[in-house]
Formats: C-alpha cells, structure tokens, sequence
C-alpha cells in the first residue's frame, strides 16, 4: 500500500489515466474526448444522440472505484460522468454526457445526495430540458448510519446506489417509458439501506493518510469520502460489527428500509478499498444467517465484491433492499457492465479513436445572437430593468460582503459583484426584443462570471425561467407570464437545492414575493402596483430570517 501510495502521489491526473486503461481493458466502453475538463464514458455500442431507449446517466467524483464508470454497459449504465476525486463532475461535462447518449426517448439522471452532485446534475437538467431533451432525475440518499436530520442535508447517498443503476438500467433496456424508468429507479432507492465500518480513514492521491482512527479503534456509519460518521468505538470481533449493523438499517424507530419481519430482501455487502475479498466474504456469510435468525428475513439474492470504494479504506458496507418479484427480474437482468460484475466480452481492438464532444446548440448555430438593430418597447424596458438591477447590486457589494462576514465567508457580495459587472458587459449582445432568449443569456454570464454553489443557484433560476417562457409567445409576455416564470424558477432551486420556506435562504424572500405578485394580478392590479407590493413582501420575507435557525450553509 505504501509503494501504491507513492506511485501514485506523481501522477497528474489519476481519473483520465484510470479511464484511459479502463476503455483499454473493456472494449464495450468508450469516452469523449475532452481531456481533462470532460471525463465521461460510455457505451461504445450507443449512436450518438440516437438512442432508442431511455439513457441512464450517473456520475460523481472519483476514488470510488468502479462506480460509477464500471458500471456502464448495456442493461445498465449509458454513460458516466467522472469528476475528479470526491469533486462533483462540472455541468459542462455534465451536458456532453446527455448530448451524446440522449435520444428521444429521454434520459434518467441518478444522483447521490450530495449538495454539490444535486446542484451540478439539476443545473444540467435544466440546461438539458431547455435545449429540448427529456430528462428526469431521481436523488438516492441510503444511508442509515444517523438519525433522521434536520434541515435539508438528508441521507447520503452510499453503495445502495448501485442497485439502483441496475434496477433502471434493466427496466430502460426492456423498453419502459422514461416515466416508467423513473418510476423504478425512484422506488427502488426508497427500498434500500446502507451502513459502512471502517478501520481507516482513505488516502488522498499524493497525501499522507489521516490517523484520526487510531490503532485498535473502528468508525461506525462514516462517509465514503471519508466524513466523520455515528461513532467512533473500540474494534469488535466482525460478528458484533454485523449485528450493530444490521439492527442500525432494519430499526423500526428511523424505518428507513420498509422491512418487516417475514419479508424478502437482497444483500450487498461492499468492500471500501482495502479489505481482502476473503473478509468481505466472511462478512457475507455471516449476515445471511444473522438476516434470517435474528430478524426473521428470507435473503433471495447476495452480491459481495467491491462496488463502491473510498479509495483505500479499510472497511466494509452493508445494504439491504426490499425484494419482491420485479425487483429481482431487474437485478437478473443480463447487462454487459463489467463490474456488476460480469466477464470481459468481446476483442480488444488495436486503437479506439475517442468520440468526439457534442457541439452546444450555441456553437451550432449559424447566426450568433446579437443585440438587436432597433429595440421595440419591451427591448427597451427590459434593457432598462436589467441595467437597474445590476447596478443596484454593484452598489451594495460593501454591504453583501460585510453582511456575509457575519455569517458566512464575506465574499457574497464580491461574488455578486462579478456576476452583476458580466451581465453589464454582455447585454450590448442580448437579444433584447427577444425576453426569453434574454434571460437564457443572463443565466449564461452568470453561470460564465460567478463560479461557485451561488453562480449554480443563480444559473439555475435563470434557466429555469427560459424554459418556462420559451413556450410563449415572442411578441410580448404578459405580467402573468413573468409570474409564471418566476414560480419555475422558485421551484427549480428548492427541487435541485433542496430548501424550501423556512429554511432561512433567498427563498424566504422569493417565495412571499411571488404569492404576493400572482395575488395581486389575480384580482386585477395594475402590473406595476403588484410588481410594488411583491418588492415589499420580499423585504419582509428578508427580515423574518432573522429569526430562523439556519438549516443550510451555501444557499445565498
């Protein structure tokens, strides 16, 4: 291990270098070109763009080894989004992924729920819907290691995730309906719980490994990126270690695994890194009796083996998902994925050409938007108002960032700053006759200006309300229709963010403004006067805060 660790502290990039010997090893899978910024690989077998079936698309960082990229395959995974280790993957990568194995039957976004996944893979999603595609995302949290949290950051998403990609890959391969592969994807997670032990923490490519553990201690329920989990104990012999464990996933006071006694369920027991298949084995024979005696389970199917890793670690995992007859034909299902896992198939050809990245729809197109010759009425208000806004956001950078400091980092009003100055910069090339096109613009500087969870939130909001006004007419969009924009685009931050009232975020403040907004127009105001008085409902939704407990850190 210590040799590993040395060979690998000089390498510059381990995740293009694993993908380049993994495409190497299978001949099934392949990868855009796009080193290093875009890391995806998929299917070799899928024609670009013209899938016939409903694609399923997962990702996230790497160190986790073989999820997500060894588990593409037919019946399976079409494509996987490699970040870089424990990084979530950037929505650009994100985007070339759906573009080149979307077809139009849709595709499925799986992701693990983690604050920096949900916000990548959501601002693709948008991106992805706003260009035309289909797209359905569902969000898997299995972990069963704390008791149920406050506030949005939910269960973590752990090894209960591979089962999962099997479940919809198997049903979009039968030819099921995006709807239907979600359906499926989405009741699956709800089946499944997932607990990890651990010995050591892993070790970072280049860095010394973390000794916060010590010697004769082990970590009950910790992160596979290596965060702190339940307790910390005195080591214990494996068959109390898989008694603890399997009382913490089948525990009728969380009920986060619907099981009862007399039931049927599928076990996975995943090795973290470093633990010796023969252990993992031992574990595996150990919890099937223990399943069956002491909580009264018949145990259809076992998968041991090493699926999703943290590197190095030394540990294991355990999950355990309801069975029942459509689940089992899912997890039966042939698949070509290398690691589900199954044998290499197939010649390996003397060289493979890397596919080449999908072009944006930016790129091609043939007349790249510019500011019109002459703006009509509304190009002029729109104009008016967007130059407004942004230097009144210029102006308060001092006040954001002093705010921020008492809070936060004290860079939110520089953040905005940046992000206010880009939009001052473009709008001499915004098709401002255009308010749909225009709003798809300011997503876009801000996505390019701000960087960073709140340059995501902001590009989601905006994307959002592209895709919602896009479907309208081009001539001129009534108040109601900028109101059901700015519902859209509420909705796309709490669904990919996970907040909602009272969470003690801008939403406190949007959403009061937008009851107020669609009030008022409902019983006729004039527009401006609504527009007033939602302005007004937003102050006051600010100022309730004050009186919140916070229950998110990075949602300004």
């Amino acid at each position: 291990m210590m040799q590993c660790q040395k060979m690998m502290a000089v390498v510059l990039d381990v995740v293009t270098e694993f993908i380049d010997g993994l495409v190497e090893t299978y001949p099934g899978l392949q990868y855009l070109d796009g080193f290093p910024q875009v890391k995806v690989v998929l299917r070799a077998d899928v024609p670009y763009a013209k899938y016939d079936k409903v694609a399923v698309i997962s990702g996230g960082g790497s160190g986790h080894e073989p999820t997500h990229a060894g588990f593409v395959g037919e019946g399976m995974l079409t494509a996987a989004i490699c970040g870089d280790v424990f990084s979530s993957p950037p929505v650009d990568s994100i985007l070339a992924g759906i573009r080149a194995v979307t077809g139009p039957m849709g595709c499925l976004l799986i992701v693990k729920n983690y604050t920096g996944d949900r916000l990548n893979f959501g601002l693709a999603a948008e991106q992805a819907k706003s260009e035309g595609y289909e797209v359905e995302t569902v969000i898997v949290g299995d972990d069963c290691a704390l008791p149920p949290p406050r506030g949005i950051a939910g269960r973590r998403g752990l090894a209960g995730t591979v089962l999962v990609h099997k479940v919809a890959g198997a049903a979009a391969a039968a030819g099921l309906s995006l709807a239907d592969v979600a359906a499926e994807a989405k009741s699956a997670s709800e089946k499944v719980g997932t607990m990890g032990v651990a010995l050591t923490v892993c070790t970072l490519p280049g860095q010394v490994t973390s000794d916060r553990l010590g010697p004769g201690k082990m970590e009950l329920g910790l992160g596979i990126h290596g965060e702190p989990g339940a307790a910390v104990a005195d080591l214990q012999p494996v068959d109390v270690v898989i008694s603890h464990v399997l009382k913490e996933i089948l525990s009728t006071e969380t009920n986060y695994v619907p099981i009862t006694r007399g039931g049927r369920v599928v076990l996975m027991v995943n090795g973290l890194g470093s633990t010796p298949l023969m252990e993992l084995m031992i574990v595996a024979g150990k919890a099937v009796p223990k399943l069956q005696l002491e909580h009264g389970l018949a145990v259809d199917r076992v998968y041991t083996g090493s699926f999703m890793t943290s590197i190095d670690m030394a540990g294991f995992s355990i999950s355990i998902m309801r069975a029942d007859l459509p689940i089992l034909q899912r997890l039966d299902a042939a698949t070509k994925a290398p690691y589900w896992p199954v044998a290499v198939d197939g010649h390996r050809p003397p060289a493979k050409i890397p596919v080449p990245v999908p072009p944006s729809p930016s790129a091609k197109s043939d007349e790249p938007r510019s500011r019109p010759l002459q703006l009509n009425e509304q190009g002029q208000i729109l104009e008016a108002a967007i130059e407004a806004a942004a230097n009144a956001i210029i102006n308060l950078k001092d006040s954001l960032n002093e705010w921020d400091s008492k809070v936060g980092d004290g860079d939110c009003g520089s953040t905005m700053y940046r992000g206010a100055k880009a939009i001052l910069e473009d709008i001499k090339n915004y098709p401002l006759n255009d308010a749909a096109e225009t709003v798809r613009e300011i997503g876009s500087s801000i996505g390019r200006a701000m960087g960073g969870t709140s340059g995501i939130i902001y590009t989601i909001f905006f994307k959002a309300a592209y895709t919602q006004l896009k479907g309208s007419s081009h001539s001129g969009f009534t108040s109601k229709q900028w109101a059901e924009a700015l519902a859209a685009s509420i909705a796309a931050v709490s669904k990919y963010g996970g907040a909602s009232a009272g969470y003690r975020t801008l939403l406190d403040a949007l959403i009061p403004a937008l009851l107020v907004l669609q009030k008022k127009l409902d019983i006729g105001n004039d527009p401006s006067t609504a527009f007033l008085l939602s302005s007004e409902a937003a102050l006051a939704g600010a100022e309730s805060t004050k009186h919140m407990q916070a229950q998110v850190t990075t949602y300004y």
